[in-house]
């Protein structure tokens, strides 16, 4: 096996270790760690939750002295500032006595940015940067969003028919597809940082918004943020999103049209109440991912109705879309469909879906895409 054959193979299994910190690292980047010394796997690692050690850590714990003129594989950059809970990674695997270090790719955060990689070069340990670097970006395509942007991972979800319909003209949804998609659905949850609905959505459905996992899987380890999209504050107080708080964290996104009193009584039950401006008369998205992007929210799942989704596609907010659609025809002008409001009036207007990877789940297909939109 060539050198490069062998990097890519242990670069591989660091990348599947990491991707096991999925749904728990938030804010963190999701990391894995392989050290190897002769062509053996001596110690391995990767970040199992934002607050706890990171990858290089417990590969390094594991390895013990059989570090000493290894190689260590890491999915990403490591860490060398002290403005965080844990302290920094860098002195530990100079420490270690490690000969060369193979880095998928660098840390964009400010913080990192190359510091890590030219610490170790300093120190005069062989760095290597870029294998599987396409790989590490996809796999914390979340994190990487965020850092850049302030703004979290927008993932646009919804359960429709062949021909984009998500709800009868009278607002019957209950189910267009089945348990194996709805199952996968919870799986997604159980991933992201926040929920988001519009009130309406509450108001018709009452839904739980909570990552409900079955089987072998077993409970999600936390709960994501249900997002209420409330302008007036209409919500009623026996709405089951309000129930819970300590379990299932909540917050309502309203304007100053909102009865200040319902947003005292709803902060009073631990309610996280967040008044911004408005753009076309609701609640601004922009103004509004800002916000959780400052509050360490780092991913949105957008599970609302069609005017929802039309808002946050107008605003050229949406990353991704996760589309489950099963094998009916619904028709009918008058029947909900996916996206809300007025059409463009020009193709050039449009949202263009890429890297399409298309999922069988049970009867149901799921297309889930990378949202590239129009100049705004």
């Amino acid at each position: 096996m060539s050198d490069v054959d062998q990097d890519v193979k242990f670069m591989k299994h660091a990348l599947r270790l990491a991707a096991r910190g999925q749904g728990t690292t938030s804010p963190n980047p999701m990391v894995g760690a392989v050290i190897v010394a002769k062509g053996k796997v001596v110690g391995s690692g990767y970040h199992k939750q934002a607050g706890g050690p990171h990858a290089e850590v417990f590969a390094l714990q594991h390895a013990k002295s059989k570090s000493r003129q290894a190689t260590l594989y890491l999915t990403l950059e490591p860490c060398c500032h002290t403005e965080k809970r844990t302290p920094p990674c860098v002195p530990d695997i100079i420490e270690s006595g490690v000969r060369r270090v193979v880095v998928a790719m660098r840390d964009p955060n400010p913080q990192v940015a190359g510091r890590g990689i030219r610490q170790l070069k300093q120190a005069g340990i062989v760095v290597d940067v870029g294998c599987l670097k396409q790989e590490a970006t996809k796999l914390n395509e979340i994190y990487i969003h965020w850092v850049k942007t302030g703004l979290p991972f927008v993932i646009l979800k919804s359960g429709m028919t062949l021909d984009g319909k998500i709800a009868t003209a009278k607002g019957e949804s209950k189910w267009i597809t089945g348990p194996k998609a709805r199952e996968h659905v919870h799986q997604l949850r159980s991933r992201v940082d926040a929920i988001a609905v519009g009130v309406n959505t509450v108001l018709k459905d009452d839904p739980q918004l909570t990552a409900r996992l079955s089987g072998s899987k077993g409970q999600a380890t936390r709960q994501p943020v249900r997002l209420i999209f409330d302008s007036r504050l209409r919500i009623p107080f026996t709405a089951r999103v309000l129930q819970g708080i300590e379990q299932n964290p909540t917050a309502m996104v309203t304007t100053k049209e909102a009865d200040p009193e319902k947003v005292e009584q709803l902060r009073s039950k631990w309610v996280e109440v967040l008044v911004l401006p408005q753009k076309r008369k609701q609640v601004s998205i922009r103004r509004c991912l800002q916000e959780l992007g400052n509050m360490g929210i780092t991913s949105v799942l957008v599970e609302g109705g069609s005017e929802l989704n039309a808002s946050f596609l107008r605003e050229g907010l949406v990353n991704q879309v996760y589309l489950y659609m099963a094998p009916t025809l619904l028709g009918g002008s008058n029947a909900k469909g996916l996206i809300g409001g007025l059409s463009p009036k020009r193709l050039a207007e449009k949202n263009t879906v890429s890297n399409l990877h298309i999922q069988v789940l049970g009867d149901d297909v799921l297309i889930i895409g990378d949202v590239k939109s129009r100049e705004r």
